[in-house]
């Protein structure tokens, strides 16, 4: 397919050329220029870096949490060998397996 560039009009894709790229109505697109070239790319719904909302406060809060505990020495580490970090995670998961809940009785 052919078209012509005029100076004064918007440059327009033929919807039968967008059918053929598979780019379906309402869709967001994205136009990358380089090197004389135009590239025509779907938009990624979302990057990895973007986050909805909800899940941005969600981070935020587990990050202010962590500091907290930093703050308070509940932090480990660092380990100089991969040893230590799992006789690390051993003795701590024995602290945790000697504490028993007392469970109501049915």
């Amino acid at each position: 397919m052919t078209i012509a560039v005029k100076n004064k009009n918007p440059f327009v894709v033929s919807p039968a050329a967008l059918r053929q790229a598979g780019f379906k109505s309402g869709q967001e697109l994205e136009v990358r220029v380089s090197g004389g070239a135009i590239t025509i790319l779907p938009k990624p719904s979302f990057s990895a870096e973007e986050y909805t909302p909800a899940q941005r406060r969600a981070i935020d809060r587990g990050i202010v949490a962590s500091e907290k505990d930093y703050k308070e020495g509940r932090s480990y580490g660092p380990f100089e060998t991969h040893e230590a970090f799992v006789a690390s995670l051993d003795k701590e998961s024995a602290k945790l397996r000697g504490k028993k809940t007392k469970r109501a009785v049915k």
